[in-house]
């Protein structure tokens, strides 16, 4: 067949695209009218990652599926801005990986606000400001973010989603590698390329600042600095990719998490989070972990955090495999409940990627 032909063959093609497209978003407000009668959140995360699935199913090539669930994400991102914009709020500035979680699940059509803590994030959300709001929670290496664990211990925001991110570390400057004089980058970001720094520039003085953005900022602007930040920031700061993918693990991932104020459905591939405090007595921690065996419920991940409102008084954060209302995590939270001195169910989400 001939270009020429091929070329009319595409050209039929997308326009068949073009107009599902626009029946598919003409349905989504549809969908978004009756939603709002019912009081219930445009955005839902629960059915977003039934599509996605679905199409991972589906997909029979030679488009990747992560190529597709992309462009089925933009297309979501753009039918949620049809209705009513999305807000969302996230820990800035921009081109942190916190803002890249969070274009990652909500795409390009939605409305971003850089926050400057997570503290801030929580409150536009607690506000009524914005809608949602995006967190880290934890990273594969260097554990839990404190703060986010701290803040739900007295907020009645909910969790919504998880987002996964693979972290990818630069290390990024305007001159030479061998002209570098200093780097700045975030704490954790130091701790997560310890091994490649003593390897290949061991003796530069590494400055700790609160963000990888800022940190791309100051080696944009300062003489013979560099930068441990993303490809995304090297790109909005006109700084040169010195070296790629620095980190020491090649499994350095960070788990993100969606708050907001609505419940979200059962889907069957689910994670529920909680906290709960117990009695100081020998044996309390062993008696509180009963239920779970009891019903079979397995603990994905367990952490302690102090209350600070008593010395040696703990809270502790807990995920769990199901959903809250699945018969046996409601059987299981029952009788936690009875046994602890306060319990608090921060919400049921899809497990996602």
């Amino acid at each position: 067949m001939s270009l020429k032909k091929l070329r009319r063959q595409i050209d039929y093609t997308d326009k068949k695209i073009l107009r599902l497209l626009n029946l598919r978003a003409d349905i989504t407000l549809k969908i978004a009218r009756i939603k709002r009668k019912l009081g219930r959140s445009i955005y839902s995360p629960d059915r977003e990652r039934e599509i996605l699935r679905s199409v991972a199913i589906r997909n029979r090539g030679p488009l990747k599926t992560d190529a597709l669930q992309a462009i089925y994400r933009e297309i979501m991102s753009s039918s949620l801005a049809l209705e009513k914009p999305l807000s969302i709020a996230y820990l800035g500035p921009e081109a942190t990986f916190t803002h890249q979680a969070s274009l990652k699940r909500f795409g390009s059509q939605v409305k971003y606000v850089s926050c400057e803590s997570i503290a801030k994030v929580f409150a536009e959300v607690e506000k009524d400001n914005l809608d949602y709001g995006v967190v880290p929670i934890e990273n594969s290496i260097e554990g839990a973010v404190n703060h986010t664990l701290d803040m739900f211990m007295d907020s009645d925001l909910k969790i919504c989603a998880q987002i996964i991110l693979d972290v990818s570390h630069n290390l990024l400057a305007k001159c030479a590698k061998e002209k570098i004089k200093r780097i700045y980058s975030n704490p954790q970001v130091f701790g997560q390329c310890r091994i490649w720094l003593q390897e290949n520039l061991s003796g530069i003085e590494i400055i700790e600042v609160s963000s990888t953005t800022r940190a791309a900022q100051i080696s944009a602007k300062e003489k013979y600095s560099a930068s441990i930040a993303s490809i995304l920031a090297a790109k909005i700061y006109g700084l040169n990719i010195i070296a790629r993918s620095i980190e020491d693990s090649p499994h350095n991932i960070t788990r993100f998490l969606v708050i907001g104020k609505t419940d979200v459905q059962y889907t069957g591939h689910d994670r529920t989070s909680i906290m709960f405090s117990i009695k100081d007595r020998v044996g309390a921690l062993h008696d509180m972990l009963l239920p779970f065996k009891k019903y079979r419920v397995n603990l994905n991940k367990i952490e302690s955090r102090p209350s600070k409102k008593k010395a040696w008084d703990y809270y502790f954060y807990v995920d769990l495999e199901g959903h809250q209302d699945e018969p046996r995590i409601k059987k299981a939270l029952a009788e936690l409940e009875n046994k602890c001195k306060f319990l608090k169910l921060l919400g049921s989400y899809p497990v996602g990627e």
